[in-house]
């Protein structure tokens, strides 16, 4: 036999066995796609229905702690506030790798969601957590002041907020706690000093919001206030 010949039998054998080699791998690949695709499944159940051991043994297998569902955009840990899964809040909230700013498609973060949602606990363990408070544009301070929690308003405070922060059309979580009717978080944000003669973009104060929703007893307190400051 030939060199020639030679060589060209090994290169044939070792043609094959490549062959071999990444035909395995490619169904070794198309065997483990659908059970990550299950496993993720499977992630987001036990988050939503608060199941902490299915959790806590995904995430030990390398599932992402900071995974976001399709439809919202929103992150496991903002889904565990808006499905009231409290038990596994804290086993997100404690990983090392956990992603407290990311935010949703419509630009929510999960300390804002907490806001929202009116969720005291969590808004305490999120600051703790080191959660970003104020931020450009609208911030967890507007939130708390559209759902009204006294409780969380002043937490915030407590921690820095910024009473008259403005989201980009100018909006204060002044005008927003007198859009949404919340005559105790209008009485405590005048208390701690918000100004009640700032404007939006539109030219509108927090009386103006609150006179477009026929929020009378906030329009007369707002109006009181602002006669005051106008002395």
């Amino acid at each position: 036999m030939t060199a020639h010949l030679l060589i060209h039998r090994l290169l044939a054998r070792l043609s094959r066995q490549l062959i071999i080699v990444l035909g395995l791998l490619a169904l070794s690949f198309m065997a483990s796609a659908p059970a990550r695709a299950d496993a993720y499944d499977d992630f987001l159940f036990a988050v939503r229905f608060d199941q902490v051991n299915p959790v806590r043994e995904l995430l030990q297998k390398g599932m992402d702690v900071n995974s976001v569902e399709a439809i919202r955009g929103e992150s496991v840990l903002m889904i565990t506030l808006r499905e009231k899964s409290m038990k596994v809040f804290p086993v997100l909230l404690a990983r090392p790798d956990i992603k407290l700013e990311a935010r949703a498609m419509n630009g929510d973060t999960v300390l804002m969601l907490a806001c929202y949602l009116g969720n005291v606990p969590a808004v305490k363990a999120l600051i703790e957590r080191g959660a970003e408070i104020n931020q450009p544009g609208w911030t967890a301070l507007h939130y708390a002041a559209a759902n009204g929690s006294k409780e969380i308003i002043a937490l915030l405070l407590e921690h820095s907020a910024y009473i008259d922060t403005e989201s980009a059309n100018k909006t204060t979580p002044l005008m927003m706690a007198a859009r949404t009717g919340k005559m105790d978080a209008v009485a405590l944000l005048l208390e701690e000093g918000a100004d009640p003669l700032l404007k939006n973009d539109l030219g509108l104060t927090a009386l103006d919001f609150a006179n477009e929703v026929e929020q009378r007893e906030i329009a007369a307190f707002l109006k009181e206030r602002m006669q005051a400051l106008k002395k």
